[in-house]
């Protein structure tokens, strides 16, 4: 499979401003989007540290920097801490649906609250339809939406793709009135379990970033698999 995606026609953006580490320049590898992606495919690019963006897969490619790295969790061998302990069961109350992933309305609306409220001075605001459609939907792709309900009314969704070897973590939004559940761990934590329970043995985060505080609780999530040098190494 290395030998298929080593086939494929990639292309390097010029330096843009990092969205993670104030003052560094980053450049992002995206595959060619005329290339036909399936399931096989984005898993195999996934594992090489390939994340998904709609209907695009990029990786980071900055010629000074090796900051961003892959995680993923072996769900296997992940070990409950306390604190998620006690996070599992401040939301005990909460009922979770998974649904194909589609534009609803619903959602959007929590999408929307959700960025204005958390992301007002980030690259992804003012939220739209189309950026919820562009930036979390692929046609192509196996995607799934993690609903979690209070009741009847929707607090959290966590976009969750399928993959071959595991779960792949894209993106979660909630509620920003309800800070003291930290639905946003809940979410990692159902996800973990969600592959656990179907035979999947990884749930990959995306990039972890040492020095970027909304990157870094990534490594809270023990074990925890980092890709370094084209190896998966279980981090200390």
């Amino acid at each position: 499979m290395r030998d298929e995606v080593g086939s494929k026609q990639f292309f390097i953006t010029p330096a843009h401003d990092c969205s993670y580490l104030p003052g560094e320049q980053a450049q992002t590898l995206f595959l060619d989007p005329r290339e036909t992606l399936d399931t096989r495919l984005y898993s195999a690019l996934t594992k090489l540290g390939f994340r998904r963006s709609g209907s695009h897969v990029y990786r980071p490619h900055c010629q000074q920097c090796s900051a961003c790295i892959p995680a993923r969790v072996p769900v296997l061998d992940f070990q409950l801490k306390r604190r998620f302990k006690r996070t599992l069961a401040r939301n005990d109350d909460l009922r979770i649906e998974f649904v194909p992933a589609s534009f609803d309305a619903e959602a959007y609306h929590l999408f929307e609250r959700y960025v204005t409220a958390r992301h007002g001075d980030g690259d992804m605001y003012p939220p739209s339809p189309e950026q919820f459609r562009s930036f979390l939907l692929s046609p192509w792709c196996d995607t799934e939406f993690m609903t979690v309900w209070e009741g009847e009314h929707l607090v959290a969704v966590a976009v969750t793709d399928m993959l071959d070897d595991g779960l792949s973590a894209i993106y979660s939004f909630f509620d920003p009135e309800m800070d003291k559940r930290s639905l946003g761990v809940f979410c990692v934590l159902k996800q973990i379990e969600a592959a656990l329970a179907s035979g999947l043995p990884y749930l990959y985060l995306g990039y972890w970033i040492r020095n970027s505080a909304k990157m870094h609780y990534k490594i809270d999530y023990r074990p925890i698999e980092l890709l370094t040098r084209e190896r998966w190494v279980r981090a200390s």
